[in-house]
């Protein structure tokens, strides 16, 4: 598998007919750089697809998902341009559910 330390959330969709080289520009605008280790989220207008661009150290893989039915839940604009997700959030959010109830982990000390 492919190591990701960071998911990165793109607020503003992109054009699902882009390639490799046009969604790198838009991590580039949006994030400043692509990151080894990174992975970078983007969707389209209507939130029924999404891309992920992952970064790991050697070069760049580009990823597709489409849900038949229902939508996304998405990052609303004005949040920011990019958001930072945990593991669990980004789970949720690609099988479609509402990955923002989903709070970042607490430890829980054992006595």
């Amino acid at each position: 598998m492919i190591r990701i330390d960071q998911y990165w959330l793109a607020a503003e969709p992109i054009d699902m007919r882009s390639g490799m080289e046009s969604v790198l520009a838009k991590v580039v605008s949006v994030f400043g750089q692509a990151q080894a280790h990174h992975a970078y989220l983007f969707t389209n207008r209507r939130a029924t697809r999404i891309k992920v661009l992952v970064a790991d150290g050697f070069g760049l893989w580009l990823a597709s998902r489409r849900l038949h039915e229902g939508q996304f839940v998405w990052a609303e604009q004005a949040q920011g341009l990019g958001l930072g997700l945990t593991a669990s959030q980004i789970d949720a959010l690609i099988l479609g559910l509402p990955w923002k109830r989903v709070s970042k982990p607490v430890v829980v000390g054992v006595a």
